[in-house]
């Protein structure tokens, strides 16, 4: 019994027994075994740098203009801006002058008549002359015993027609005393006393300021007669351009304007020494 158990011992332990070895495996042993012996530290290996970036060449034309523009010498400072005025004369390579900016001029007023119209007129009265628009100077008048001058008005209240005279030379030193002393003031325009004047007096029915003068046609107008009693302001507006028209005034603007320019051109007309110019 004792033979059997030990020769069935024998045969399980043979069994368990690895098989032997090879070469291989002998060496790979002890590789492990000498670098878990080695006394040194082996340092991790560094991290692989990233390749460098390549960029590609610009296109060709690109290229092209950089080296044209590497060639090219710098762009010279620009030319100073031109004079405002130039002289008006011509140069002496015989070319004219560059133009500079213009002024505007104020040109007078180009006369037009329709078919059977002309510039002289029979004149309507003794004081007024045969060009349209135009009186006598103060010398002829007073040299030709023309000292008082009379026009025809109406009254808006009772409307009778009568007759009123003024004298010549008293009134116009009133209006050219007012005119030397305010026309500074003015600024080319005229003021509230002429665009709405005191009207006289009904010698009728005595209501005040209710007088206006009879008006006739633009050419048989009594200009001087207006004047003197600061009345012209009663005239229209194309009364008052009528006028400048044919006396060669500047005739477009407002009333003001327009009768401001009437005013002083009739002045003028009897003074032409007077300071009575328009500018």
């Amino acid at each position: 019994m004792s033979s059997k158990e030990d020769l069935h011992l024998e045969l399980s332990l043979s069994s368990c027994t690895p098989p032997p070895t090879t070469t291989s495996s002998m060496a790979s042993s002890v590789s492990v075994s000498v670098y878990t012996q080695s006394p040194f530290k082996l340092s991790p290996r560094p991290p692989t740098p990233p390749p460098p970036c390549i960029t590609s060449p610009p296109p060709q034309h690109y290229q092209h203009q950089y080296f044209m523009t590497e060639a090219l010498p710098p762009r010279p400072p620009s030319p100073p801006p031109p004079p405002l005025h130039y002289n008006n004369t011509i140069n002496s390579s015989g070319g004219a002058p560059p133009r500079g900016p213009t002024t505007r001029t104020r040109r007078s007023p180009v006369q037009t008549f329709k078919p059977g119209k002309t510039e002289t007129i029979a004149a309507p009265y003794p004081w007024a002359t045969t060009k349209r628009a135009t009186v006598h100077s103060l010398d002829y008048l007073i040299s030709n015993n023309i000292n008082m001058i009379s026009g025809e008005v109406q009254c808006k209240r009772c409307e009778k027609i009568f007759q009123i005279e003024y004298d010549l030379r008293e009134k116009f030193m009133e209006i050219a005393t007012f005119i030397t002393k305010n026309k500074s003031a003015m600024h080319h325009r005229a003021p509230a006393v002429w665009m709405n004047p005191n009207l006289p007096s009904c010698k009728f029915c005595g209501q005040n300021n209710c007088v206006r003068p009879l008006i006739d046609k633009k050419k048989s107008m009594n200009w001087l007669f207006l004047l003197l009693g600061k009345m012209l302001g009663c005239c229209k507006l194309e009364q008052l351009k009528y006028f400048c028209k044919h006396t060669k005034n500047h005739r477009t603007g407002a009333k003001d304007r327009v009768l401001y320019l009437t005013y002083l051109g009739l002045c003028k007309q009897l003074d032409p020494t007077g300071p009575f110019d328009a500018v």
